[in-house]
């Protein structure tokens, strides 16, 4: 009989903010485990959040034995440790942080209405089991969130400035703050060429889900029969990355426990689809290798995606890859997405006109209108190197057609 034991430990403080005001400070405190007995191909799990004994919460776990849930797989071994925590706020630097933001910014922009929270967070996941694995990741941040409302308009916000980093420095919010407001109500045309510079996060769903390699085996991806095609742009790399250096709260195992081999498992490459994600049930499936992207699930068997998406970053920053020509932010921006298609449309209730560096104006609303294959192939500029003038992180820039809000 095999034990094995999840540990998810989570806490943090936050100052919330309304109308300029500091007007509540709570503190979150969070504990979960996953105890699993596996035999004969079998696996009993007890699911607990808060404390327990480990003696109770692996002998629960061994009377769910009798569920019948079938994990046929042998446990990973090994001992690795990572720790990212760096100088989060404490309690007192998120309230006083908090006041210093809300005076700088009420003096300097009287006319607009500010709202959202200072905070911060502690976050350690740890897996371990008596094949002889043990696993330990730690991580911690500090956040600045702030809703922005100008006094003439009557959008419930306006738009809103996230910071968050892992020794968080005022200047550098400020800076970036300072880049939305002063020209936030300035009107500028929309440029001839509709370039969209934005954080890829919010671009990659659909990427993400039809890179599942089920998905990819059974016909029902955007992908099937494509791989080993090159379909999107040369300047297009996508992959996995769980390394020390480029991880972000995140533990660099799947549910499976398996560590992608040198930290890295490249599914798109120039453009090219190299492979799809599994873990090891569907690997099984289809008698290929895992590519350690199991979900983990602590109230059952693994299962879902673990995958953090990565896009390659390139050799130029923002300002370089525009070359002369300006771009939109999509500041406030909702009702679409993509369709089972491929399609994207995406209102743009506010956006602003950027030429990489500089926030210039706001342009009238207006449409994002694409397709997966066009944001990522021909229309696809690049991904730039870490921009701290306007999204303190990597931004992605692609060209789109231009429809009426």
């Amino acid at each position: 009989m095999i034990k094995e034991k999840y540990t998810d430990i989570e806490y943090g403080a936050n100052a919330s903010i309304v109308e300029n005001k500091v007007v509540s400070f709570n503190r979150t405190n969070y504990l979960e485990s996953s105890f699993r007995v596996h035999q004969d191909g079998f696996v009993g799990i007890h699911y607990q959040q808060g404390k327990i004994d480990d003696e109770e919460g692996y002998k629960k776990a061994e009377n769910n034995l009798k569920l019948k849930r079938p994990y046929p797989f042998e446990l990973e071994k090994g001992v690795r440790s990572r720790d990212k925590t760096e100088k989060p706020f404490d309690d007192k630097q998120i309230l006083d942080t908090s006041r210093k933001v809300l005076n700088y910014l009420h003096k300097k922009y009287p006319d607009y209405t500010f709202a959202g929270n200072v905070s911060s967070s502690f976050w350690e996941e740890r897996i371990e089991n008596s094949c002889g694995m043990d696993f330990q990741c730690k991580d911690a941040n500090s956040n600045i969130t702030l809703f922005f409302k100008h006094k003439d308009s009557k959008n419930i916000d306006d738009g809103s400035i996230f910071y968050t980093s892992r020794n968080l420095k005022l200047k550098s919010f400020y800076k970036i703050a300072d880049n939305y407001l002063e020209n936030f109500t300035k009107p500028v045309e929309m440029p001839e060429e509709c370039l969209i510079i934005d954080k890829y996060y919010g671009y990659t769903g659909l990427l993400r889900n039809c890179l599942s390699l089920e998905k990819i085996k059974n016909g029902t991806s955007l992908l099937s029969g494509k791989v080993g095609q090159k379909v999107f742009s040369e300047d297009l790399t996508v992959f996995n990355d769980v390394s020390d250096k480029n991880s972000w709260m995140t533990c660099f195992w799947d549910g499976d426990g398996v560590v992608p081999k040198g930290d890295k498992v490249v599914f798109i490459k120039n453009g090219k689809v190299i492979r799809g994600y599994c873990g090891k049930k569907v690997a099984k499936m289809y008698n290929v290798k895992t590519t350690g992207n199991e979900g983990i699930n602590y109230g059952d068997i693994p299962c879902g995606c673990h995958n953090s998406m990565s896009l390659k970053i390139g050799k130029k920053f923002a300002k370089e890859l525009l070359n002369g020509r300006l771009a939109v932010i999509p500041v406030q921006s909702c009702g679409g997405g993509f369709n089972e298609k491929g399609d994207y449309t995406m209102p743009v209730q506010i956006g602003l006109l950027t030429d990489g560096e500089k926030i210039l104006g706001r342009v009238p609303p207006f449409t994002i209108v694409s397709n997966l294959f066009d944001m990522f192939g021909k229309d696809f500029i690049g991904i730039a190197k870490y921009n701290k003038e306007i999204f303190n992180d990597k931004v992605m820039i692609f060209r789109c057609q231009k429809g009426n809000l």
